[in-house]
């Protein structure tokens, strides 16, 4: 009989135990269209997770970028998405948190460390609530190859007027094409072209509240004028740019073929892998010296929890780490270009993500025009920029037809606009 109640004993203390360390431990999943930073996750940022939370164990499993969207409301339909949820910006992730697929997260301790402007991709209209921790942004202007400046004698441009210069001399010269820029995939010509330049003009944050409120229009002569710029580019980009893909503008660079690339930040780590000359960047070019000046410092990337997860308390544990210095630097220097929205001072060890950054310190940064309220409807304005902006560089259509165009649809269907 002792031996018995031993026995059972024994088998209780162990059972317990078992209980214990399965009420403890946790297994994350990370739904992603971000499937080039695999390794990241896996070498870097999972590691440094787990090595101070050893109960919870974290899989990065994306897709491929172009079927993210899909696959993930496939599954979350289906209630087999993981646990954490990569979120895109504004629209495309307050969908997944009206439909219910994604909880509100904004009583998250290290929520604090993220201005509203961060926060305002991922929270309602009205900000009441914030359903994804804010990861990063990336920032638009100029990389250029210091070889060929330094061989030409030229300086980078901080005017419209050095802009144009510095285009024409390399012209002259003819061992490069002057600028790597397509328009065959449209929205190069958008994002890189139309919404790097135009901050300047509209004057960022400004503009951009006031195209929302209604109080200005894309027939504006700010709205109309960075397509008149974007448009006196195409004597710059080479022979058969309207057919010139985006890897094909890609190659031109970072071949030595090419002298500038009009960029977005994410382009640092591949152009590091890439390019074996020197690169330096320029920030978008003033209308006039002295005027302030403005960027696009574009809220890209966020993380929040699936709605549905069995798993919350781990998963709002990591969320909490997302949210924290110690992320921010891990992240910001693992892929550089892609700049920490932490209110956490992040030291940037890549040069040319150095220089990117600093424009902050200078400049005030604007996210893209369209990607807040405005391409919720039918046109699409973010869609229709990609169309106008293309068509204005190969010249198919005029800045100012282009800009009636983009109004028109506007207001077709946004009543502040009407």
């Amino acid at each position: 009989m002792m031996k018995t109640t031993k026995l059972a004993l024994l088998a209780a203390t162990m059972l317990g135990a078992t209980g214990a360390a399965m009420a403890q431990d946790a297994e994350l999943t990370i739904e992603s269209w971000r499937n080039d930073d695999l390794t990241i996750w896996q070498e870097k940022l999972i590691p440094a997770f787990e090595a101070k939370h050893p109960g919870i164990k974290v899989t990065f499993a994306p897709s491929a970028p172009t079927e993210y969207n899909a696959v993930l409301n496939s599954k979350l339909d289906a209630g087999t998405a993981g646990d954490l949820i990569t979120c895109r910006p504004f629209d495309a992730s307050l969908s997944l948190y009206e439909k219910g697929h994604l909880s509100a997260i904004q009583d998250l301790e290290n929520m604090a460390n993220f201005s509203d402007v961060a926060k305002a991709a991922w929270s309602t209209d009205d900000g009441s609530a914030t359903f994804c921790v804010p990861m990063a942004s990336v920032i638009h202007g100029f990389i250029y190859n210091k070889e060929a400046f330094e061989e030409l004698g030229i300086e980078p441009p901080i005017t419209n007027e050095e802009f144009f210069a510095v285009l024409d001399k390399i012209k002259e010269d003819g061992t490069y094409i002057p600028m790597a820029m397509g328009a065959k995939d449209q929205w190069e010509a958008a994002t890189m072209g139309y919404t790097n330049i135009g901050p300047n003009y509209w004057k960022g944050e400004e503009g951009r509240l006031a195209l929302i409120e209604g109080e200005q229009k894309l027939t504006d002569e700010q709205w109309v004028e960075p397509f008149r710029q974007l448009a006196a580019w195409a004597p710059y980009l080479g022979d058969g740019y309207e057919a010139q893909s985006y890897p094909d503008s890609q190659n031109l660079f970072t071949l030595g073929r090419a002298a500038i690339f009009p960029a977005g930040s994410w382009e640092i780590a591949i152009f590091n892998e890439q390019a074996d000359f020197e690169m330096g960047a320029f920030a978008p070019p003033l209308q006039s010296a002295g005027d302030e000046c403005y960027i696009s410092d574009h809220t890209d990337i966020g993380i929040g929890m699936n709605a549905k997860t069995e798993n919350a308390e781990a998963a709002r544990t990591f969320l909490n780490w997302v949210g924290s210095a110690e992320f921010a630097s891990l992240y910001a220097n693992s892929l550089p270009g892609f700049f920490s929205l932490s209110n956490e001072t992040v030291e940037m060890e890549d040069p040319l993500a150095k220089e990117f950054v600093s424009w902050r310190e200078n400049c005030n940064s604007t996210i893209r025009p369209a990607h807040q309220i405005l391409s919720r409807g039918t046109p699409n304005l973010w869609n229709e920029m990609w169309n106008v902006s293309a068509n204005v560089l190969r010249g198919a259509q005029t800045p100012e037809d282009g800009a009636k165009q983009l109004q028109d649809g506007l207001a077709g269907w946004y009543e502040p606009q009407q």
